[in-house]
This record gives C-alpha cells, structure tokens and sequence, in this order.
C-alpha cells in the first residue's frame, strides 16, 4: 500500500526532506554511502541513531523516522539534560572510534576540522536532537573527518546557548553541564576555550563567504538572520573566553 509523502519542515540545508511512513527520504549525496555504513556501524556499537535504510526506488537516501520533540523548542535545556547530552555525543564519538576514516574525494566539507581524526556528526546541536521515548540526533547528512574538539567544541556552545543576550554566568554553567556529561578530560577542557571561538567564527564566515559567491543554502541563510546570528555570537564567544576557562577549569 503506497503512503502519502509528508514533507518535513525546519532543516536549512537540504531539500526535498519527506517523511513515508516510519522512514525519512532525502536527496541522495556524495557521502550518502559511507553515512549508511557509519550508521549502522554505531548501532553494532550500541548507539540509538537513526536506522539506515539505503535507496529506495527513486535513488533517495532512507533513515528511520524518529518521533519526538526537537531540543531547539525546550531550550534552555536543565543541567540533567545538559549532562545526558553530554554523555550521548561522548558514547558517540567512542563508538566512531572503531570506524575508519573514509576517503573524501569528492566531498564538499564545509568546516573541515585541523588534523582530522575521528568520523563524527558533525552538526550535533539543538536542532538535530530529538527528545522523546528515545534521544536521538538526527540529520547525519554531514557527517565526516573531524575530531572530538572540533565536534564537541560545536555542540557545546550551541546547546550552552552561547551567544548575544546570554547572562555569562547561566552560559558557562550550561558548558560546563555539557562537558562534565562527556567527562571530559583535563586536555580536552583545556583546549575548548580556544575551539570554542574558532568554530563560532568559523560558522560566521562559511556564511558569510558563501554569500559573497552565492554558494546556496548559506548565502540565502546569511541574510535571512543566520548572519547576524552567528556575527554576534562569535563576538560574544571570544569576548568571554575567560569565563569559558574559569567554568571547565
């Protein structure tokens, strides 16, 4: 029996997302492939991500549909919550360690990470994680070489929500509910602040250069308030990088 296509709302960066069912169908891509194999590799690993399914008969990447509500409408989210989403991105990045990294020929990596070492999400925010019977991130369409920092340094300051408007204090004790979740260690703590406003300025100018050439969806994103967004968040990040340091010391 066919099910009617329902197509789904809130992503920025890929088109024609439709829900058939329990599955969720997108675009087939570059990397589609090695996501397929690097899900099931952290299912055999233990971690709930949503289940690859390959291509249906119209040459579109299928994952199972997760049901629940997005953390990006329960923020700010409590300490309790903060450290279960710590230790989830820290059982994923354990998981990836046993996956080799693949060859990216072809790929277009948009934040590509200093000496990648590890296959990770890399877009572990708010608005990939679904809350329900189950915590899932969802939206593994970008994943890639990266490295823990580089990845946790990401979903730390989006779901510490460090940007402008923020009192400093809440921010920095949100980052830390993160980072102590993922039990980080004493190098990796040390090493955030720094990554914190790398990969934040990092974020402003892919969309910033990307509107200067056009390059779609970040050059729509950059002047529909993403721009702004992430301009000022980057200040704020870097104005407060000692706070960030007193909280993970």
């Amino acid at each position: 029996m066919n099910e009617e296509a329902e197509e789904l709302e809130g992503g920025n960066a890929s088109e024609s997302v439709v829900r058939i069912g329990d599955t969720v169908r997108k675009p087939w891509q570059e990397n589609s492939a090695i996501v397929q194999k690097y899900l099931k590799a952290l299912q055999m690993a233990g971690v709930d991500v949503p289940k690859p399914l390959g291509k249906d008969h119209d040459e579109r990447h299928v994952i199972e549909y997760v049901g629940g509500v997005s953390a990006m409408d329960q923020l700010p989210l409590g300490q309790d919550d903060l450290r279960r989403v710590g230790r989830l991105i820290h059982q994923i990045h354990d998981a990836s360690e046993g996956f080799g990294l693949p060859d990216t020929t072809g790929w277009n990596l948009l934040l590509p990470a200093e000496n990648a070492n590890l296959m990770c999400h890399n877009d572990l925010a708010p608005w990939n994680l679904i809350m329900g019977e189950r915590w899932v991130f969802i939206d593994w369409d970008a994943a890639g070489p990266s490295t823990r920092l580089w990845d946790l340094a990401y979903a730390a300051q989006s779901f510490g929500m460090l940007f402008e408007g923020q009192p400093v204090p809440e921010a920095a004790a949100r980052l830390r509910a993160v980072i102590d979740g993922y039990e980080a260690d004493e190098v990796l703590r040390e090493a955030l602040p720094e990554a914190l406003g790398k990969r934040t300025v990092a974020m402003h100018e892919l969309l910033k250069s990307s509107h200067e050439i056009g390059f779609q969806p970040w050059a729509e994103m950059y002047v529909s308030g993403h721009g702004d967004h992430w301009r000022g968040a980057a200040d704020y990040v870097l104005r407060n990088k000692d706070a960030w340091k007193q909280a993970l010391a």
